[in-house]
């Protein structure tokens, strides 16, 4: 057969099985398996990734592919989805530990020349180097943060306006798991505005100076603007790492979580391979629905605000709700058309 048509064959066989492996669950988490261990071993036969004992990139008790990413911004629902997923995925919780926004943040902010140049500690020319590195700070970092978490128990890690760096951290633990949580970016910007106002929950700060105003309280069409520069950066980012990842993955709208609370985590638990019976998914979403928060712990002003889709159209101003459209219209076309 010509080389031509033995590439043909090869790339026809490859699609074949991808397709297989993407419809199988044990399957696509064994060849995630395989393809990190291939990833290690080269950059072991380069001398790379390696730690002063001689070792390759390691996991300690911490399972990657029990990880659990959550990417979203702030207000956008993460901590009643985590709350429920807690309930209904046995292990730990690691509470915003910001790792995804180290390394993307850094990432981010460089330079063209930089990208290019190995003299750059994260440039391209030594990606496999360095996104090995990422690995081994994760899993130590995570083992570490951790320590009750045992073998077999799954590891959720809720990254709010750590999207920048989701990209990262699915290329460098491409075994974990993802949700991509979304919230319509009008009332995130409304659900933001009433937290940083005069008396609301995130001013009850010891380092915040009496009698000084927030930006928010002081010139809140700049706050909006620049709330909704942060959700286009973040979401836009978390999106591109969820489109990439090829292991098991769910995409959420707070809005259907509200409509459909048992219908969407049944889909999330399934695309998560969470095994979950229906009788304790039942107990678990109306243990933490909005009706059994406290009536002291919700309302203006609080934590727990509204949980209403579609408040923004009462709270903001024409002028706000122009900014956030203009600026994250590219992502209202996608998810909210």
């Amino acid at each position: 057969m010509p080389v031509a048509g033995l590439r043909s064959f090869a790339r026809g066989t490859w699609r074949s099985f991808k397709g297989l492996v993407k419809g199988n669950t044990h399957l696509r988490q064994g060849y995630l398996r395989l393809k990190g261990g291939l990833h290690r071993a080269r950059l072991r036969g380069a001398g790379l990734g390696t730690n002063p004992a001689g070792g390759g990139a390691r996991s300690g008790r911490v399972d990657p592919a029990k990880i659990v990413w959550i990417f979203c911004t702030s207000r956008s629902g993460s901590t009643w989805l985590r709350s429920m997923m807690e309930d209904l995925a046995p292990g730990e919780t690691w509470e915003e530990p910001k790792v995804a926004k180290l390394f993307g943040g850094f990432l981010e902010s460089a330079l063209e020349e930089q990208l290019d140049s190995t003299n750059f500690v994260m440039g391209n020319p030594t990606r496999e180097s360095w996104i090995s590195s990422i690995r081994n700070f994760v899993l130590d970092a995570a083992s570490a943060c951790n320590p009750s978490l045992k073998a077999g128990q799954f590891l959720l890690v809720k990254e709010p306006d750590g999207g920048a760096g989701a990209p990262l951290m699915m290329e460098a633990l491409p075994e974990s798991r993802m949700v991509l949580l979304v919230r319509d970016p009008r009332d995130v910007a409304s659900s933001a505005l009433d937290a940083t106002k005069e008396g609301a929950w995130m001013n009850e700060t010891p380092s915040r100076a009496p009698g000084r105003r927030t930006l928010s309280e002081r010139k809140p069409d700049v706050f909006v603007n620049r709330r909704s520069k942060s959700y286009l950066r973040q979401i836009t980012n978390a999106k591109r790492a969820y489109d990439a990842h090829e292991g098991l993955k769910a995409l959420v709208r707070y809005e259907d979580l509200r409509s459909d609370t048992l219908g969407t985590m049944r889909r999330l638990c399934a695309e998560l391979a969470i095994p979950v019976g229906e009788e304790r998914l039942a107990r678990v979403v109306e243990k933490h629905s909005w009706e059994n928060v406290p009536k002291a712990e919700k309302g203006e002003g609080k934590f727990y605000r509204k949980a209403t889709p579609g408040g923004w159209q009462e709270e903001l101003t024409p002028e706000q709700v122009r900014i956030v459209e203009e600026i994250t219209a590219p992502l209202l076309r996608e998810f909210y058309p």
